[in-house]
């Protein structure tokens, strides 16, 4: 019986071994894609005069959807921000969803505004709409107070009171670089079949922001904010980028993303009873277009930057990554018929698969790893190779993974130029392993075993003036 439970452990291990390498593999295939893709877009745009689109008549239209909830801090100078934004043609949508603090308050005297007599088209249901402010000299800002619904709802609200036939959707504790617009709209223009677009998203803690603009980046001088400068290169710049040099993007950000509206009115909009509704959107637009075998695309663009508060409090992070993980189990139960399903190309064979395998159950094997391979060790049930061999594949080719994404950066963007922030940037990307990472493992595995009570439930998160 001793020896049948020891080959179960040995072999268990094993297993562990290489989930951990494969997964870091996958990590660093990813890299590799992403370092030619952004080779190639960095080329294009070299050729690309993109500014002269700031002021041409024949840009699409875009409305700028703002779902806001208790945002009193940073809510105007965001809608300041939207506004002077660099584009023709443009609307920010700020749809107040019921906040219980001075958000409407704070908008309606910063901007002047009244209460107008506004028709809507309910193109997608949504909670009820109590009244429409504008301000004739302020023609592009719409703000919609409505009755609480949650973020999915404030945003089909904003859909149906939108007029443009593209929109983006942007939190409310966010800033768009001036250009912004002008990128993120380029793939709709280049190509007919584009449905939606994503952008990256980079941490604004510790930068100088006046008036709604990002004045001089800076990194955080927070330690946690600090550690999510890295992991955000490494998701933007190497996971979404090597998803979309393949045509398997399954996320793109809540915190900035453009979709063609008649598309998303197709399926329904955001779904309401989910609190991962971004990732949803974009899982429900592939199930919809396979299915109907209509050609399409969902592009990923690393220029247009949108810049947003990290936490800086375990509590807050606890949170937002307990939310994160519990809105990707949401979608991939959803729609669970895409794993493995060949109808269904790259996303039902490749990418639902890895997110299914690697990102929803990652967590509980990579823990279980950390835990488990140490101590087989320790009783002699695993030899010293495979040992060193699980902390080289765990430790080693993280460390690997974040350094590569801060060179990637520094080739491309080069957002952080000096050498002390490169050094910095390094140094994070070596302490991420030892600690931080095994934490926001902790936080997921909480959102594993929480998720059917916390399913509906968005938590708070403390926002600051961005001055």
């Amino acid at each position: 019986m001793r020896e049948i439970l020891k080959n179960i452990v040995v072999y268990f291990n094993m297993f562990l071994l290489y989930y951990v390498l494969a997964i870091n593999s996958i990590y660093f295939l990813q890299l590799l894609l992403s370092a030619f893709k952004l080779y190639d877009y960095l080329n294009k745009m070299t050729y690309s005069d993109y500014r002269k689109y700031t002021v041409s008549d024949n840009m699409i239209p875009i409305s700028i959807l703002v779902p806001a909830y208790n945002e009193e801090e940073t809510i105007v100078e965001n809608i300041k921000s939207l506004i002077a934004l660099n584009y023709p043609t443009f609307e920010v949508v700020v749809i107040n969803d019921g906040s219980k603090d001075k958000t409407l308050e704070n908008i309606i005297k910063a901007f002047d505004l009244k209460v107008v007599n506004q028709p809507i088209r309910y193109l997608v249901k949504t909670n009820k709409i109590h009244k429409v402010y504008r301000n004739i000299d302020i023609p592009k800002l719409v703000v919609i107070d409505k009755e609480n619904g949650g973020k999915a709802d404030a945003l089909n609200a904003g859909i149906n009171i939108s007029r443009y036939p593209v929109f983006t959707s942007i939190d409310a504790d966010s800033i768009l670089d001036s250009d912004s617009l002008v990128r993120v709209i380029m793939p709709f223009i280049e190509d007919q079949e584009t449905i939606a677009v994503g952008g990256i998203v980079r941490i604004a803690n510790g930068s100088k922001i006046k008036d709604g603009r990002v004045e001089e980046i800076n990194l955080p001088k927070n330690r946690l904010a600090m550690f999510q400068v890295i992991e955000y290169l490494r998701a933007f710049l190497t996971g979404r980028m090597g998803w979309d040099s393949i045509g398997g993007l399954l996320i793109i950000s809540g915190a900035f993303g453009a979709f063609r509206k008649n598309t998303a009115v197709e399926v329904g909009g955001y779904a309401n009873n989910t609190i991962g509704e971004d990732m949803e959107l974009v899982v429900k637009l592939h199930e919809y277009m396979r299915r109907n075998k209509r050609k399409y695309k969902l592009r990923f663009i690393p220029d247009p930057v949108c810049w947003t508060q990290a936490p800086e409090k375990i509590k807050d992070l606890r949170g937002q990554r307990r939310r994160w993980q519990i809105g990707l189990i949401d979608s991939l139960f959803r729609h669970k018929k895409l794993f493995f399903n060949p109808r269904y190309g790259v996303i039902g064979l490749l990418a639902a698969p890895y997110f299914w395998i690697f990102e929803m159950l990652g967590p509980i094997i990579e823990m279980l790893g950390y835990i488990l391979i140490p101590l087989s060790y320790i009783f002699g049930l695993l030899n010293f190779k495979y040992f060193i061999l699980f902390l080289v594949s765990s430790i080693l080719y993280g460390i690997v993974l974040s350094i590569g994404a801060v060179l990637l950066e520094q080739y491309t963007f080069n957002k952080y130029p000096s050498i002390k922030q490169l050094l910095r940037l390094s140094l994070y990307g070596i302490l991420e392993n030892f600690g931080y990472r095994q934490l926001t493992t902790l936080f997921r595995i909480e959102g594993i075993i929480r998720y059917k009570k916390l399913k509906h439930s968005w938590g708070k998160m403390k926002r600051h003036n961005f001055s």
